[in-house]
């Protein structure tokens, strides 16, 4: 397994990070414990989920699979807080110290865990002033409750924004942002990438196959399959519309010339993008588990990546995952 740098932390994270939004939830809690230990034999030390998985759920079995044979040490788990927790609360989600503190201690308690190596806010909150953010999160990593700080689909304004408050306030920064990037939706490669990298910022990206729409399993004019992510058009702002569809389509056609399979393909474009330090895959099953494996064996050659940008121009997106709320009034998801 190749191992890479969280931006300037100098921590290193596998080539992949495994998501575990399904576990415990579409995957019984049984293989999704497999699936985590079969990670950690094969060199995967990157574990990302969040509190909202299924409110807790996956955090739980999380939890549970790191202290078998005590394999918490061995992992560099990384969390999110922001989303709502509670119906008939409106103080649990968001931003503001008094959540934050509230979700890194239910966390911990899921996760049977003393720190969280990586907490990450799961998306902007333009109502609350980063500096209410920072100094919640600051305090709890001088408690040793948490080691890093990050953010999850945030604008690449909003992220500098938060790197000259640490620097007035002499706070703890974020070190890393994870944004969605694949084929299907470039926009990060305009500005967030480029001040990534600039600031040494990690970012760890996630649907590098769009949800399964870069997969091959969605044809024009077909039955959606059963029981995958898309299988009725209901995707959040229209994301398996026609245009990615057949987009897809075309691609997968090219998977099919070249001799891989897109799925595998798709997610190691991703990885091998400059700036982009650990994609997050994650697997339903345990065979689509050692499917994002074998990926990391995909060579991807310049001849690849010269026929991705004519397919897919850079910086340019036909399904829509790149959406927060980076404004006034703005709709995110």
């Amino acid at each position: 397994m190749e191992y890479r740098s969280l931006g300037r932390t100098g921590v290193q994270v596998s080539k992949y990070c495994l998501g575990c939004m399904l576990f415990g939830n579409d995957t019984p809690e049984d293989e999704s414990i497999r699936i985590m230990h079969h990670a950690i034999d094969a060199g995967i030390n990157f574990f990302d989920t969040a509190d909202v998985y299924s409110r807790g759920v996956s955090e739980t079995v999380v939890g549970k699979a790191l202290q078998q044979e005590a394999r918490r040490d061995r992992v560099f788990l990384a969390t999110k807080f922001f989303n709502k927790m509670a119906d008939d609360d409106p103080n649990a989600w968001g931003g503001h110290r008094l959540h934050i503190v509230k979700a890194c201690e239910d966390s911990l308690r899921r996760l049977q865990t003393d720190h969280i190596d990586l907490y990450q806010m799961h998306r902007p909150h333009t109502s609350v002033p980063i500096d209410e953010t920072l100094r919640a999160l600051d305090d709890l990593i001088r408690a040793g409750k948490v080691r890093y700080i990050g953010t999850s689909t945030f604008g690449a304004w909003q992220v500098v924004e938060s790197l000259w408050a640490s620097k007035e306030l002499g706070l703890n920064r974020f070190i890393c942002e994870q944004p969605p990037y694949n084929l299907l939706d470039r926009r990060i490669e305009r500005e967030l990438l480029p001040m990534c990298q600039t600031y040494g910022i990690a970012t760890i990206p996630w649907a590098p196959i769009a949800g399964g729409l870069l997969s091959g399993k969605y044809r024009t004019g077909q039955p959606r399959p059963e029981g995958a992510r898309y299988a009725t058009q209901s995707a959040p702002f229209q994301r398996d519309n026609d245009a990615a569809i057949a987009k897809a389509e075309e691609y997968t056609a090219w998977c099919d010339q070249r001799g891989v399979a897109p799925a595998q393909f798709a997610a190691a474009w991703v990885a091998a993008q400059p700036g982009v330090t650990s994609p997050i895959v994650g697997p339903r099953t345990m065979q689509q588990h050692e499917a994002y494996l074998a990926s990391a064996e995909i060579v991807v050659t310049d001849e690849d990546r010269a026929t991705m940008d004519k397919m897919f121009p850079p910086g340019t997106y036909v399904s829509e995952y790149y959406k927060a709320d980076f404004g006034p009034n703005a709709r995110w998801a």
